[in-house]
């Protein structure tokens, strides 16, 4: 299936290709047991992802992955914390597509979840480096980097999170999609739609999208992670970033586009910081499974549907429709 980014732009295919990793649409229905106020939908990319791990970290590998590829590029560096979903996600698409990947991981409190993962990690194929801290992450990578040339060719370093220009077009990639179910009848026009923000790719991504689909959809990017800056300046300069990058390869963007005109960023949730499970993300975690069958997990999509929740109770979203990304990704 031609992306729909390429669609709009065709000259973008040739310059920003896209490798089809998952089946799309992603799902949407209602969440009528959870609504207090709002009329509530979740968009459930947790079945984004036809390899071992699915999820949103998926949809910045379409983009990241073939970049990486055309540019020669035979091994990818990055980084992530000890139950790292978006470490894994590279390890086994990359190893489908014949690139290495070696992960510098630091720490993070460490529960049955991340037990799990580092399992799964262990089992990927990727080099581990348990670098420990963002210092030490820092200090290593120069090593790191040196270590792994192939040839002339020095690895592929991508940021925590895949959330650069060429990641975020992932979600630049999702808002569209969101946009042609609207279109079809699948779900009304949502005046909001809630994501979790852990290193920004996403909620960047959304706003731009949202933007060039003409939809006028506010997107709440709620803060789950205090290791990385994810304020609104910070997002803001990716989501500007990607629009110059998309003109860069050649797509003709409206002149007075600004993408994060759409875009509020909530820090009330974060709790003790990254990693640590908070009393209302874990209440929402249980509430989401029981009342919907929707599965979370700890450090970002229950932090964030915590949000939304209370922000609803509070009348922050009116009659909604509200949009719930769920972004969680287990196989």
């Amino acid at each position: 299936m031609t992306a729909l980014l390429h669609r709009r732009f065709p000259e973008l295919a040739h310059t920003l290709p896209q490798l089809p990793l998952g089946s799309r649409p992603t799902p949407v229905r209602r969440l009528s047991a959870l609504s207090v106020g709002a009329q509530l939908w979740v968009k459930d990319d947790s079945a984004f992802g036809d390899g071992g791990w699915g999820g949103n970290k998926v949809r910045k590998l379409e983009w990241l992955l073939p970049d990486a590829l055309r540019r020669g590029r035979r091994t990818i560096v990055t980084v992530g914390g000890l139950g790292t979903n978006w470490g894994l996600a590279t390890a086994l698409y990359g190893r489908e597509h014949g690139l290495k990947t070696v992960l510098a991981l630091v720490d993070q409190p460490v529960d049955d979840h991340v037990r799990r993962q580092l399992q799964r990690l262990r089992a990927s194929g990727a080099e581990l480096r348990f670098t420990r801290s963002k210092t030490r992450t820092v200090l290593a990578a120069p090593l790191l980097l040196a270590r792994h040339f192939s040839g002339a060719r020095p690895p592929c370093l991508l940021p925590a999170g895949g959330s650069s220009p060429v990641g975020a077009l992932g979600y630049v990639e999702a808002a569209l999609e969101l946009a042609e179910q609207v279109r079809a009848g699948e779900l009304p026009e949502p005046t909001h739609i809630v994501t979790p923000v852990g290193s920004g790719g996403t909620v960047a991504g959304l706003a731009l999208g949202l933007r060039l689909a003409g939809l006028p959809t506010r997107v709440v990017g709620v803060v789950v992670n205090d290791t990385l800056r994810l304020d609104h300046r910070a997002v803001t300069r990716l989501a500007q970033r990607t629009a110059r990058l998309l003109r860069r390869r050649g797509a003709r963007l409206p002149e007075n586009l600004t993408p994060t005109c759409n875009l509020e960023i909530h820090t009330d949730w974060l709790g003790t910081g990254y990693g640590h499970a908070t009393p209302e993300g874990e209440a929402a975690r249980w509430r989401a499974a029981g009342l919907e069958n929707l599965e979370l997990e700890p450090v970002y999509t229950a932090k964030a549907l915590a949000a939304l929740l209370e922000l609803d109770a509070r009348g922050h979203f009116g009659a909604g429709p509200v949009v719930y990304l769920n972004t969680n990704g287990p196989r």
